[in-house]
């Protein structure tokens, strides 16, 4: 009797565990742009992690690049139900979706985790006069017309320089924002003296603020970040706080266990030592949320987004 118990039992647990790994199977991680990027990176280092740590095998990267992810967001929504496939996504996105007047939001589709972002800094060359981010502050409060560069419109460098102007009593709509490409162009624009300052995240600056040409005024941290030496925005009495985050969302119309199951994956993922140790190899902050705690970041995300973008007039 004992016997047959036990067989009984042996049997169901086999029986249980490809069930488990069915669940997390043949996933498809979509990168929202063309190879080489942020998304396109994060997406291949999850990739590379899930499988490494069995926690899902085997993992697809593909690439749907185009109008700030957006076209990749109305593919993943015409993909309901499909409870084997994920999106790299973030702040960039949430952007983008407003700027692109995109029909299909982040609210057609369903929250799995935000995993990582970097801060933004503002810089201007070690020759400039402006020492701090209030002498900053001041001069361009008496001139709205200084010149900031960043990244494309719309995007997170504008949106910082924005809530910037706000927080130091500039008119958003004044300021002259000068967007470029890539951070390489926006580099050789401050390092030129084309523009006052420049916004990228710290990684972008990094090695020229430490060869002692560019000087840093402020990142947009919460708090002091290790390893960056750099003051917060907040500290120097401008209430500015934004991070370049990444995440994971997956196709609208998956079942609680469905999507239980993806987060207990980003779970995993990110309590892996393999992860932790990217972070720290690649640089990036771990800002690290999933389930329903994203679900409420995205919403109220979407709604900060949006009013910065209604400051700066690009939407309405």
């Amino acid at each position: 009797m004992k016997k047959t118990a036990i067989l009984a039992a042996s049997a169901l647990l086999t029986l249980a565990a490809p069930a488990t790994a069915q669940n997390l199977s043949n996933l498809r991680i979509m990168a929202p742009a063309s190879p080489g990027g942020g998304w396109d990176q994060t997406s291949r280092t999850i990739q590379t992690v899930l499988q490494n740590q069995g926690i899902a095998k085997p993992v697809q990267v593909f690439n749907v690049p185009g109008a700030g992810g957006t076209i990749g967001l109305a593919q993943l929504y015409n993909s309901k139900g499909d409870s084997n496939l994920l999106m790299t996504m973030g702040l960039v996105m949430v952007g983008a979706i407003q700027t692109n007047s995109s029909k299909v939001d982040l609210s057609r589709v369903t929250p799995i985790a935000r995993l990582t972002g970097e801060y933004e800094v503002i810089v201007v060359p070690t020759s400039s006069p402006y020492k701090t981010l209030g002498d900053l502050a001041a001069a361009w409060k008496a001139n709205p017309s200084l010149p900031f560069a960043g990244g494309s419109a719309g995007g997170t460098d504008h949106m910082l320089v924005g809530l910037f102007a706000k927080s130091a009593g500039v008119d958003p709509r004044k300021m002259n924002y000068v967007p470029f490409s890539g951070g390489g162009e926006t580099l050789a624009a401050v390092l030129g003296n084309q523009v006052t300052a420049a916004v990228a995240g710290y990684g972008e600056f990094e090695a020229q603020i430490k060869a002692g040409k560019l000087r840093a005024l402020g990142i947009s941290a919460p708090k002091a970040q290790p390893g960056i030496p750099v003051a917060t925005m907040k500290s120097q009495g401008f209430n500015v706080e934004l991070a370049n985050w990444r995440g994971i969302v997956a196709a609208p119309g998956l079942s609680s266990s469905e999507k239980g199951a993806l987060v207990a994956a980003m779970d995993k993922l990110h309590a892996s030592k393999e992860w932790k140790d990217t972070l720290k190899t690649r640089n990036w902050t771990d800002l690290y949320m999933s389930g329903s705690k994203f679900d409420v970041f995205l919403k109220l995300e979407a709604t900060r987004t949006r009013e910065v973008l209604k400051d700066i007039g690009l939407v309405k």
